[in-house]
């Protein structure tokens, strides 16, 4: 008999008492899913985060004492949280937090009205090491706030380390296309994209697939609204 695989643990952090509360009654009522300590604050989740080791902290961006950008920071760099998963909390009138928070090591983000199953499935989506981000988010935001507005370009990080077909693979990632639009896109079989994927974080030293995209822009490898 196969096992069940463990229920997915979840902090949320989140100043609003009533939106903690929506979420862990979504997650109580929800099997595979389990809400394991609630912050008020970044201070809080930070603390938590390194006490409970979640699989994902659920983090609002404004919260009092530590916002979730610098939270996220502490979080992602840390050693006692390596494997915590950020997923952020942002709305449209937010949108320049994203970039920051990728930066930070955010493995993505969703919009607060989410649906239940949108919210659902992206936490098992960054649990499972994936980056939670359309193609439309990654067009629209990450490309605007690396080359319009936001953070000047650096210069490329180690990309004289990968091959020119990982460098394909990088900038279709950057571009949102899934693993599926990439092997299709480049004629190649499933698992072959994913052991490029795997290939490249290993070689560029990112914890994710948010990481990666990051990466291409910043490197120059894909240009902002480039086609």
């Amino acid at each position: 008999m196969t096992e069940a695989a463990p229920d997915i643990a979840v902090l949320l952090a989140d100043d609003h008492a009533l939106m903690r509360e929506s979420f862990r009654a979504l997650l109580d009522a929800s099997p595979g899913y389990t809400p394991v300590g609630e912050a008020h604050n970044g201070a809080e989740a930070v603390r938590l985060a390194r006490q409970l080791r979640p699989d994902v902290v659920l983090m609002d961006v404004r919260m009092p004492e530590m916002d979730g950008i610098e939270a996220t920071r502490r979080i992602c760099s840390s050693e006692e949280t390596t494997d915590v998963r950020v997923l952020i909390l942002t709305t449209f009138d937010l949108d320049e937090y994203v970039y920051s928070a990728l930066q930070a090591g955010a493995s993505g983000f969703l919009v607060k009205d989410a649906t239940a199953a949108e919210l659902l499935n992206g936490i098992r989506l960054v649990s499972a090491g994936d980056a939670l981000l359309a193609p439309r988010v990654t067009r629209k935001l990450i490309a605007t706030f690396t080359g319009q507005g936001g953070p000047a370009a650096a210069a490329p990080r180690g990309l004289e380390v990968i091959t020119e077909r990982e460098r394909e693979v990088l900038g279709l990632i950057a571009r949102g296309l899934s693993n599926t639009e990439i092997a299709e896109h480049l004629h190649l079989g499933a698992g072959t994209v994913k052991t490029h994927i795997t290939r490249l974080l290993s070689k560029l030293g990112a914890r994710d697939r948010a990481q990666l995209v990051i990466t291409a822009y910043e490197s120059g490898l894909v240009r902002p609204n480039a086609r």
